[in-house]
């Protein structure tokens, strides 16, 4: 039996803007989205997987290598569950998952790679539905560049991205007014890790850094050494910062949901007491 639903949510991007013009390859990374849902899977919780056009996402072949998993073992694991299982190519737009009605979700997940920063962050539904997850407190997890996309719960995220690009900082920080993630405490991928993408894949520089975006919205980030595991959890929110944080930011989201499990049906239990005659 289900143990319940997540939603996780994907990005259709495979280019991204770099300083001075022109674009440098990019999309999801492979360990990033697979270890995470492989986990919850694994855990007995059920997938609605999602993205904003409702197709695949691109893998970032960066991210499609044997060294982002603990071996050859687990990589072509990962590989195979993305190509074959009914869990990943069963892709949904997230707007038709808002429509068949948001409640039906226990958590959600978004995965990194560089492209949540191109479309992601400032995407429409899905700034609905995590304005719905905060309301409702339920898990909230990201990785790696993932926390970038808890900007499309701003008012006005598109403007607020496009004023990023521009480098108004002070427009920036009036836009990132009203965000629901302010206070928060979180991790995303940092400014030192992003300098060997820049200059090995993209041979470019991007236009904002993540913990600056994310600091000019109002969150507390805190970020560990470049490349270890690191997790944050505030409230219903959980962030990891980088690729390695693949199986801790997993482990803590499972058992938030598991928490949040126990105590709505520790709830159901006392309302029904209450009603019994």
């Amino acid at each position: 039996m289900s143990k319940g639903k997540v939603l996780v949510a994907g990005s259709n991007a495979n280019r991204i803007e770099i300083r001075g013009g022109g674009t440098g390859p990019t999309g999801q990374y492979l360990n990033e989205l697979v270890v995470p849902v492989m986990a919850l899977v694994d855990a007995g919780y059920d997938i609605a997987f999602a993205t904003p056009d409702g197709s695949k996402p691109h893998i970032d072949p960066a991210s499609d290598k044997v060294v982002h998993f603990d071996d050859e073992k687990a990589y072509r694991r990962a590989r195979e569950f993305y190509d074959t299982s009914p869990v990943l190519n069963k892709v949904s737009t997230l707007r038709a998952l808002i429509d068949g009605g948001l409640d039906q979700y226990d958590g959600f997940f978004a995965p990194g790679g560089q492209a949540p920063v191109v479309d992601l962050m400032q995407d429409g539904d899905l700034g609905e539905i995590l304005r719905f997850f905060h309301a409702h407190s339920r898990p909230t997890a990201f990785l790696c560049h993932g926390p970038i996309a808890s900007m499309a719960a701003l008012p006005r995220p598109k403007e607020f991205r496009a004023a990023l690009i521009a480098g108004d900082t002070a427009r920036a920080a009036e836009l990132g007014k009203g965000w629901p993630y302010a206070g928060y405490r979180m991790t995303v991928y940092s400014r030192s890790e992003e300098k060997p993408i820049e200059e090995q894949i993209l041979h470019g520089q991007l236009y904002f850094d993540m913990p600056s975006a994310l600091t000019i919205a109002g969150a507390e980030v805190n970020t560990g050494p470049d490349f270890a595991p690191h997790v944050v959890e505030d409230r219903e929110m959980i962030t990891g910062q980088n690729p390695r944080s693949d199986h801790p930011l997993a482990s803590a989201l499972i058992a938030a949901l598991d928490r949040r499990r126990v105590n709505t049906k520790a709830s159901n239990v006392s309302s029904a007491e209450k009603v019994s005659p």
